[in-house]
């Protein structure tokens, strides 16, 4: 019971010290990011792209289907807000049940050969879903292939790392973050339960 109470007081500190005034409970979640929090890390993402890429005309945003594709489409409209680049959407359907590696892409790789490949995601967790992602480029020439994603756990088993990150917290495994965006009905909010 103490070290449950050690652990607690821990990762109430490590909020507190990372700056979340706005800690609420809804229904049994704890909420880490509220909307405004989420908008302004994907500003800081977008910037961060950007500057990555002066030199670039182009580059594709490939978004892991549905909510890093939905982040990706959030970044896409930053970017074009900031910037003159040309970006292509690219979604990312992986069906992550199955034993081996396999995709339903729109467009089909080929057709964003050689150019930048951001790979987006809203969670990282043990990084079997982004190296998925990569799979899908392995036979594709491009130029550079950078990560992006809102909420990194640091749980990899996979070794994966991340470029841009909105949020990089430490969870225990039995925890899940749940990240809500453009959901009907619901707030946008980053959660933990």
């Amino acid at each position: 019971m103490k070290l449950f109470f050690r652990y607690l007081i821990y990762n109430l500190k490590i909020l507190l010290f990372a700056g979340y005034k706005h800690l609420q409970m809804a229904d049994s979640r704890l909420l880490i990011l509220d909307k405004k929090q989420i908008q302004q890390k994907i500003n800081r993402m977008a910037y961060q792209i950007l500057e990555d890429n002066l030199n670039e005309k182009e580059i594709v945003l490939a978004g892991i289907w549905d909510r890093g594709y939905k982040l990706a489409l959030r970044l896409k409209n930053i970017l074009l807000e900031i910037s003159d680049l040309k970006v292509t959407m690219f979604k990312i359907d992986l069906e992550k049940d199955k034993s081996h590696l396999s995709v339903i892409t729109d467009p089909e790789p080929g057709k964003v050969k050689n150019k930048v490949i951001i790979l987006v995601d809203d969670v990282l967790n043990s990084g079997k879903t982004l190296a998925y992602g990569f799979g899908v480029f392995l036979n594709t020439p491009h130029k550079k292939i950078r990560t992006v994603v809102l909420v990194d756990r640091s749980h990899k088993i996979f070794p994966v790392a991340t470029d841009f990150v909105g949020l990089q917290m430490a969870t225990v495994l039995k925890e899940h973050v749940d990240v809500v965006l453009d959901v009907e009905g619901q707030e946008d909010g980053v959660y933990l339960s």
